[in-house]
């Protein structure tokens, strides 16, 4: 890992950002894990990484692996300098984890925040990744996420079938996006908490949830896709033809 040279712009902190990407992504069908498919000319990982090293902000990226991975020393952008991999787990909280011990134990981040960004998450704006950074300038804050309000009617099944049980009120209803971007003693603190007590932890926001904290909602684009499914495949690229015009 580098040591950056040079002071944060706008009196912000050390920002790193992390990236889990130790999953395989099984509902993708595919022969590899789905950050290392193709769209756009590059795998879906090359985009999400080269859109965070595009912003000056952000000083160092760390990837969570699986120890099995194969694909990613394979691509060129594992030889930038500001890119540095970790051993992941088996679930994304604990992937995450692994990145938050590493950088802590690196006294040149140890007190940074953290922007936790999924690795099938390619579309991300720089207009976003900007807005939610000053964040970090922000007195007494404890981080936020990008989220995108509910804008379709929101139904919930019963839990033994599909059949409708009751239509959800979608007025202050929103997606959760990512980065989502904490301090990083914070967010370890938190995430090692709900861990241990096995609490339902579905995002790093949630891990904050349970230790009693509020996160801020930052507003963002809707087109921050994350490739789930195959048919997603074709909406990233057309996205990212877009922005790349």
């Amino acid at each position: 890992m580098t040591n950056p040279n040079h002071a944060p712009e706008n009196n912000l902190p050390q920002i790193v950002a992390l990236i889990p990407a130790a999953g395989v992504g099984s509902r993708m069908n595919a022969e590899c894990p789905k950050q290392y498919l193709q769209v756009a000319g590059k795998t879906i990982i090359e985009h999400t990484i080269s859109a965070l090293l595009e912003n000056d902000k952000v000083q160092e990226i760390v990837v969570a692996l699986s120890a099995e991975d194969d694909y990613f020393q394979q691509l060129a952008i594992s030889n930038d300098p500001r890119v540095t991999t970790v051993i992941g787990g088996k679930e994304r909280a604990d992937s995450v984890l692994a990145g938050l011990d590493f950088l802590i134990t690196n006294p040149n981040f140890s007190d940074c925040w953290v922007l936790v960004h999924d690795a099938a998450r390619p579309c991300l704006h720089q207009s976003d990744l900007n807005e939610i950074i000053q964040l970090a300038a922000e007195k007494n804050c404890c981080g936020g996420i990008l989220a995108a309000p509910v804008r379709d009617t929101m139904k919930r099944s019963s839990i033994a079938s599909q059949l409708i049980d009751h239509t959800v009120e979608r007025e202050a209803l929103w997606h959760a996006l990512t980065p989502q971007f904490f301090p990083l003693t914070l967010l370890r603190d938190c995430l090692s908490k709900a861990l241990k007590e096995n609490a339902v932890i579905t995002d790093e926001a949630s891990a904050l949830e349970y230790c009693g904290h509020q996160p801020v909602l930052v507003a963002g684009r809707a087109d921050n896709l994350k490739v789930t499914r195959p048919e997603d495949l074709t909406l990233a690229e057309f996205y990212l033809s877009r922005m790349n015009n």
